[in-house]
């Protein structure tokens, strides 16, 4: 009798799964070959990309900073105002923004635009030495060709924050047709507001930094926060010298919100970061390594701040 007449039952129950473990064993090997061919070239066509970008003359053609620091201003700053306009002027850029925590920017941003050509808005952040919440401040700002007013920035921990105040600002803003940035509120505050904006009808809306320190909202935080506003994430909060924040989570919260709802800006400025314009190149290439499409950095420094500001 030869061997196969011989076999006990339970040799073909044993062959059987032998060879579905060996099948199963080829499958997920080429399952592995296809991933590792799929990273392979997902891989080069991210160097594809950087290198893209980096040949264009113009990378940050139309870009906007909606967060820029410049001198004059009781903090060292790395470039005054038409500095910072020329700068971005040369890279052409679509427009910058102009910040100060401790006086308003309007007529200094007329001026900047005055002497460069160049696009340049300016606002107030509504800090102790504008008068707190002071709704003549934001009606002085709208008067002068202002588009944004932030609200307490450094003063925060020092202002209450009265509802009937924020309405009246809120007013002001909606009648016209400024920026409202939600500057270093809490994100219980930051929610009244935005309820608040919901009901008076304001629209234009930005929070900003919300990955900071100062804010630190959570992703299903900023989810709800971007129904009704965009988020502002700024390159600076990746700086070692102040939060020191990872990219990849800043990377990872734009995935999960979308560009559709986010701006990015540097909030640079700082005599000991880079010149603004240099600093979104950056940011920009940072956020390609981490993933990020071109599409969608151009939605967030092209479109969205466009439509706030221009729109």
């Amino acid at each position: 009798m030869n061997r196969s007449e011989n076999k006990y039952p339970y040799e073909d129950v044993l062959e059987e799964e032998y060879h579905i473990k060996n099948c199963l064993k080829k499958e997920l090997l080429f399952k592995d070959s296809l991933k590792e061919e799929y990273l392979f070239k997902d891989s080069l066509k991210e160097e594809l990309l950087f290198k893209d970008v980096k040949k264009k003359k113009y990378p940050l053609e139309g870009f906007i900073d909606t967060h820029i620091h410049t001198a004059p201003d009781v903090k060292p700053r790395i470039l005054n105002d038409v500095e910072a306009a020329n700068m971005a002027s040369q890279d052409k850029m679509g427009a910058i923004v102009i910040k100060s925590h401790i006086e308003p920017t309007s007529g200094r941003a007329n001026i900047a635009e005055y002497l460069t050509g160049f696009k340049v808005f300016g606002g107030v952040c509504l800090n102790h030495s504008v008068g707190g919440l002071n709704p003549d401040a934001v009606r002085t700002v709208a008067r002068m060709g202002g588009k944004l007013v932030w609200l307490p920035t450094t003063s925060y921990t020092e202002i209450e924050i009265e509802e009937d105040k924020i309405e009246e600002i809120l007013h002001i803003a909606a009648e016209n047709d400024l920026v409202l940035g939600t500057g270093h509120l809490s994100v219980f505050e930051i929610f009244q507001v935005l309820d608040l904006a919901k009901s008076l009808g304001l629209q234009r809306i930005i929070v900003n930094h919300p990955l900071t320190r100062v804010v630190d909202a959570s992703m299903d935080e900023q989810r709800e926060m971007s129904r009704y506003a965009y988020l502002e994430h700024c390159y600076v909060a990746c700086m070692p010298l102040h939060d020191g924040l990872n990219p990849e989570v800043m990377a990872e919260a734009i995935k999960e919100v979308g560009a559709g709802r986010c701006i990015m800006a540097t909030d640079f400025g700082q005599a000991h970061n880079p010149p603004p314009a240099e600093g979104m190149k950056l940011f920009v290439e940072e956020m390609l390594k981490q993933g990020v499409s071109w599409k969608e950095i151009t939605t967030m420094c092209v479109e969205n701040p466009g439509k706030l500001l221009f729109g």
